[in-house]
């Protein structure tokens, strides 16, 4: 069964909002413009609730809303020419979020104000707002996908593409189709797809215009595979996407020059599109055939075919300036230039040339210094996120073990709720561990302490905890254990230390511990059996002083009478 795209459901505000967050970035803006009326009434009620009084997820949910009616509001005032207000609008949306907690829906509402901001031209603020939008992303896990974070990152390709950052559009793209994945709409997937097939088309146009022939031809191939995989899906698009996709394959097929296998499907594509597609898509249409019938010329020397490339070129700088599309209008005035100057028409060339650069200076002059900051600045941030994980690491971490500290320790011992449950802790000790160090080196201690450490891992049972509490002496969590099972645990783990390999040390004699065990047992109605865990660990700790006086290499706890101590063959004291 194929799939069919869903329409807006009759006075469900959400519905509505993901409609016009699907619509994406190739509508023209008159048709845009009916698609937010039609959804306006829908719209209101769901961004005009009143804000609750108390704080949290309410709060956010309510500045959310606000934020969505600013948004909006910049979104149509741009369309209506009043790009001082639009303005005013985004930074009020801005000023909505502040104080929330980082969510995706919130990096969604950034991602759209940014992009609102590049259809303005104003590219510092678009930039601005792109970076704390990606910083947002950038912070869910494969497990947290949604709908939200899959928009955030649709918009933000969308934005950074019409800023020249096409490296960045990609890798946004791709992210949303990870993030699709992991969602059950085939839609979302196919629009993903399209979407990512479409950046991977531009960037490899960039690239072959730079030169860098082999890179684009990578790319492209991504593009055509992005393009077959859509079309492999449960899901009927609307005429407007499938032609776009249909386009984009074509695109891809010339970056790759692949330039016979394309000419006729764009053609056809490009018929249908002049009869039913919207102003933008026909714009890029007759852009793409373009740059297919520049390089068809080059190769069959056929000036009358340069000639279709240069009218085509002109009718899509003239749809895109219609659509509101600066950048791809900008696009075709350098394209003009270069073909034109190929032609041997220098005057035309410079005409269009210098078109383009006024039109670059203004609106591009310092978008790369921006960007750069804010590279600069996301950068330092990871940086200090790094350095605080790793402060926190060494903080709670033992240097020789990789086993928790004893500040670790206690953290874990004053969580704990005695009484409700079965709780053992183990306090183990190396014998004559000075003798060790002594008759050694303190390289040869260093050594059998992380061996002990790696032994009460490998012998502990799962969900035991083990931390090294201070010198020679370690200490084992041991949750729902009755004291009958942590000692058979700890004899267990005695056994492997005496039985393990020694040899290579060159040791007076083998390593072994002495251990005491202390038991919480659980109690009805969860009163504590014991004052407090440090009264359970001073117990362990008397307990591992008996084993010691008892001679060594033996497992202590207080159901064991002296002539009970399990060992495998103490010494006197």
């Amino acid at each position: 069964m194929i799939a069919r795209p869903a329409r807006v459901t009759e006075g469900d505000p959400e519905a509505a909002l993901w409609r016009l967050l699907a619509a994406g970035d190739s509508e023209d803006v008159p048709a845009y413009l009916a698609l937010l009326d039609a959804a306006q009434e829908e719209l209101d009620a769901g961004t005009a609730q009143p804000e609750p009084a108390g704080t949290g997820r309410d709060a956010d949910a309510a500045a959310g809303r606000t934020a969505w009616r600013h948004a909006l509001a910049a979104r149509r005032l741009l369309v209506e020419a009043d790009a001082q207000a639009a303005s005013a609008e985004v930074t009020a949306a801005r000023e909505a979020l502040d104080g929330c907690s980082p969510t995706a829906d919130n990096a969604l509402v950034l991602a759209w104000l940014a992009h609102v901001e590049v259809t303005a031209d104003h590219a510092d603020a678009a930039m601005l707002l792109a970076v704390d939008s990606s910083l947002l992303t950038e912070s869910f896990t494969p497990a947290q996908a949604s709908r939200a974070l899959l928009q955030a990152h649709r918009w933000l390709s969308f934005t950074l593409a019409a800023l020249d950052l096409e490296e960045l559009a990609v890798v946004h793209a791709d992210r949303g189709h990870g993030v699709a994945l992991a969602l059950p709409d085939p839609g979302d997937r196919w629009r993903m797809l399209l979407l990512s097939a479409q950046q991977h088309a531009e960037l490899a146009q960039t690239l072959h215009r730079r030169g860098e022939h082999e890179r684009a031809r990578e790319l492209a191939r991504a593009a055509v595979d992005q393009a077959t995989a859509a079309r492999a899906l449960p899901w009927e698009p609307e005429p407007g996407p499938a032609d776009l996709l249909d386009v984009v394959q074509a695109w891809a097929l010339t970056c790759r020059d692949e330039l016979d296998d394309a000419l006729g499907p764009l053609r056809r594509s490009r018929r249908r599109v002049h009869e039913e597609g919207t102003l933008w898509l026909r714009g890029l249409t007759d852009l793409v055939l373009a740059r297919l019938l520049v390089r068809l010329a080059a190769r069959d020397d056929e000036p009358a075919t340069g000639e279709e490339a240069v009218q085509l070129m002109v009718d899509a700088a003239s749809a895109f300036v219609v659509a509101g599309d600066r950048r791809r209008h900008r696009q075709c005035l350098l394209e003009l230039g270069q073909v034109t100057a190929a032609q041997g028409r220098p005057a035309e060339a410079l005409h269009w040339l210098e078109a383009y650069r006024a039109d670059t200076r203004r609106a591009h002059a310092h978008s790369r210094q921006l960007w750069a900051e804010m590279f600069v600045r996301r950068s330092r941030l990871r940086e200090a996120e790094r350095q605080t994980a790793l402060l926190r690491q060494h903080a709670l971490e033992d240097p020789l073990t990789g086993l928790g500290n004893r500040r670790s320790a206690e953290r874990r011992l004053t969580s704990l709720r005695l009484g409700e449950e079965p709780l053992s802790l183990a306090v183990v000790d190396v014998d004559r561990f000075k003798e060790v160090n002594d008759g050694g080196s303190h390289t040869s201690g260093d050594v059998v302490l992380r061996r002990v450490a790696d032994l009460l891992l490998e012998h502990s049972r799962a969900g035991d905890e083990v931390f090294r509490w201070a010198g020679d002496e370690f200490l084992v969590v041991l949750p729902t254990a009755t004291e009958p099972q942590a000692v058979g645990v700890m004899e267990r783990l005695r056994t492997a230390v005496a039985g393990a390999d020694w040899s290579d040390l060159r040791l007076p004699e083998p390593v072994t511990v002495s251990i005491g065990v202390a038991t919480a047992p659980a109690v009805a109605g969860g009163a504590p059996p014991v004052a407090s865990w440090r009264a359970l660990f001073d117990a362990a700790d008397l307990h591992l002083f008996s084993a010691k006086r008892s001679g060594r290499n033996r497992v202590r706890a207080p159901g064991a009478a002296p002539d009970d101590d399990r060992s495998a063959g103490g010494t006197p004291a």
